[in-house]
């Protein structure tokens, strides 16, 4: 599968250079536009998910192994954890929600039955997928609940209520501002939280995060290396994050409120970046001391964690029952929270019992890449020259999200 994840990535970077070139200057304006803050929050928050809180302080230690994986010798582990959800990877992002802004809208490839069965498919298998992820990791942050180890009743039902609580968010679409804004504050707080308690210490000073941060630096020196997969792992990573391209792209660019092509670009790479380089450059002081977070702090990051979830869910769930024409409002609400509470309680355990694997969803998506660009050359060739601008339906009227239910 290497070969194919490789062909994804260069046709996606290529595509972004051709994107910036023909329509860097073009203003995109999604469906129903907000403010940039907000469109920032709602990009962060949806297009993250629970391994960012939880994933790291497990994940230096292998990274630190040269002896087990000498490949990662090129510079230290927290360059490599930011590389493996930062910065350039956002351009997936980038290339979906400008897709789906101001081609899509001309192209209708993504109404095509087939296209929309195999594009919901993977959304819905995603979300069972993010679901499983909190699943398998709570064991870790919650170890008062059980032995650290052995996924308990107690975790079950708390991803049960999670997946709830998700869907019945996504019944409105005020529900997904309210809880991106919420998401992003409570990780700020998070971040600054355990930095105090890292660097304001008797042992501690702020200048030791100064150095810290400055780790990162092994990133941008060695950005090359990470355009291409370094080793199994990595290999997974950027699967995973195909998966979540084309769903958090069409979802996201719902929101655009004006921005220009390159300022697009330039958002999305830079400012979810900082906080990430904060939080990830504060977890590294945490690994590389040996500092205790048991307690307040696992606490806390499992809350934040569940709160990420939260709002991916709801992102998600809202979207595939649009795309299938079965929102609350046409089903009824009973029904609706019911069937979806089902659907991805079911598929979450079916990636527990191993019999799914994101990477398949991932190569996937890759797939639905390479068709859309077939199609266009085939079927849409002129009508995707001749756009120089997003579609003339939509407005930058920030007012437009509160008559959408």
């Amino acid at each position: 599968m290497t070969a194919w994840l490789t062909a994804g990535l260069i046709f996606t970077f290529v595509a972004i250079v051709f994107i910036l070139i023909r329509w860097g200057n073009v203003k995109c304006i999604g469906v129903t536009p907000v403010h940039t803050f907000t469109f920032i929050a709602i990009l962060f928050t949806s297009g993250l998910d629970v391994g960012l809180i939880m994933f790291p302080l497990t994940e230096f230690a292998g990274y630190a192994d040269l002896a087990a994986s000498p490949e990662y010798g090129f510079t230290n582990p927290l360059a490599i954890e930011f590389g493996f959800w930062a910065f350039l990877i956002w351009g997936f992002y980038f290339l979906t929600c400008f897709y789906f802004c101001v081609i899509e809208p001309r192209v209708k490839f993504f109404e095509i039955p087939l296209i929309k069965f195999i594009n919901n498919f993977v959304i819905i298998g995603t979300c069972a997928f993010t679901a499983y992820l909190l699943l398998t990791n709570l064991p870790w942050y919650m170890p008062e609940l059980g032995d650290g180890e052995t996924l308990v009743s107690s975790f079950y039902l708390i991803v049960f209520a999670v997946i709830c609580a998700s869907v019945y968010s996504s019944t409105h679409i005020r529900y997904v501002r309210i809880l991106s804004l919420a998401t992003t504050w409570a990780f700020i707080g998070l971040i600054v939280v355990m930095w105090a308690g890292a660097f304001l210490g008797e042992d501690s000073s702020v200048g030791e995060f100064v150095s810290t941060i400055g780790l990162l630096g092994g990133y941008f020196g060695n950005l090359d290396k990470f355009v291409l997969p370094l080793n199994d792992y990595h290999e997974f990573y950027l699967y995973w994050w195909f998966a979540w391209s084309i769903m958090i792209g069409q979802f996201t660019s719902r929101f655009v409120g004006g921005l220009r092509t390159y300022q697009v670009l330039a958002a999305m790479l830079v400012i979810p970046s900082l906080p990430i380089a904060a939080w990830f450059s504060v977890l590294y002081y945490y690994s590389v001391n040996s500092l205790d977070t048991s307690g307040f702090y696992n606490l806390a990051m499992a809350i934040v964690g569940i709160t990420f979830v939260i709002n991916s869910l709801d992102s998600l769930v809202r979207l595939y029952t649009d795309n299938l024409g079965m929102s609350a409002a046409k089903l009824g609400t009973a029904k609706y929270l019911v069937g979806n509470i089902v659907a991805l309680s079911l598929l979450t355990l079916l990636f527990k019992l191993d019999f799914l694997q994101i990477q398949w969803v991932g190569a996937v998506v890759i797939g639905l890449f390479f068709t859309c660009l077939g199609y266009i050359l085939l079927k849409k060739y002129k009508v995707v020259k001749a756009i120089d601008c997003s579609p003339s339906a939509n407005v930058a009227d920030f007012h437009k999200i509160d008559l959408v239910n």
